[in-house]
């Protein structure tokens, strides 16, 4: 992978990372699927006026709307507000990466590699001496639950985005966000109830205001731009295991903002997993040399 590449997925990670902290700030403010709705809503005004459309088929526009703007946030804010703590979610959401894999195994019959399953087992076994180290916490079942859900959503929008092929990824992200403001809005109106609607954005604060700048501007527009480049230039397999760095920034975020200090466990499950994605990254490489040398 080339190194203004790995320099790429390296900002997604930091910025997605810090998300759970940011999303945790948000919905103590503001309902759930109205702060949806206005991170969309600022996703895609006004740039959609300066920003021309993907020249693809609508059909992929729509549908990365439905996976990656509506379904997973739909799912991942409504957990998060239900009491799924912010530090799990970033680790189960992470489900995506296998999801990924092995829908674009079976849908576009990419290959998966010994050294890419080894690597998946490695991140896995970090992840889960991620979660050894911290505080035992009572997780609602169906927040984990809604969790997976927003995993399986990202999954299907990354397989969207494949598909897609070659597109300029600035566009997708601001003609995507079209769709999602007007079903959270809906959602809104029907769950929290207009008048809490409109008490939110009537008292907002300027935390809540930079939280929405952050998941609109950066979270979205940054993270997902890059996010697809990788995509549409590198096989699934290699890009979606990626994103298990995530909860490891999540967690050191969490460390440095909320005061949640990180244990044995969780330094050693951070290194673990860096050894899986390394296997992953280059282990076709090493193989080769291997291979070469004998």
């Amino acid at each position: 992978m080339p190194l203004k590449d790995i320099l790429a997925a390296l900002v997604v990670i930091v910025v997605w990372g810090a998300n759970f902290v940011v999303i945790k700030f948000g919905v103590d403010e503001i309902p759930p699927m109205l702060l949806g709705a206005l991170r969309f809503l600022f996703v895609a005004f006004p740039a959609v006026f300066f920003v021309p459309r993907p020249a693809i088929a609508w059909r992929y526009v729509v549908g990365y709307g439905l996976t990656i703007c509506l379904g997973q946030f739909v799912f991942l804010f409504l957990a998060i507000y239900l009491g799924m703590p912010a530090g799990l979610a970033s680790l189960v959401l992470q489900a995506q990466a296998f999801f990924t894999v092995t829908i674009a195994a079976l849908v576009l019959h990419e290959s998966i590699r010994a050294h890419h399953v080894l690597g998946m087992g490695l991140a896995v076994v970090g992840l889960v001496m991620l979660d050894a180290g911290a505080d035992s916490t009572m997780v609602p079942l169906v927040g984990f639950l809604l969790t997976l859900l927003a995993a399986f959503s990202w999954a299907c929008g990354n397989i969207v985005l494949k598909c897609a092929g070659q597109v300029r990824m600035l566009s997708m992200v601001v003609w995507g966000a079209l769709l999602p403001p007007i079903p959270f809005l809906l959602l809104s109106a029907v769950f929290e109830g207009p008048d809490r609607m409109l008490d939110s954005l009537t008292h907002i604060s300027w935390r809540a205001v930079a939280v929405v700048a952050y998941l609109s501007g950066v979270a979205t527009l940054v993270g997902y731009v890059l996010w697809g480049r990788l995509l549409s230039r590198h096989p699934v397999a290699r890009i979606a295991p990626l994103s298990l760095l995530i909860p490891v920034v999540g967690l050191l975020c969490a460390d440095w903002i909320l005061d949640e200090k990180l244990g044995m466990w969780q330094w050693l499950g951070g290194v673990v997993v860096l050894m899986g994605l390394t296997l992953n990254l280059f282990g076709a490489r090493w193989a080769a040399l291997l291979r070469n040398r004998s």
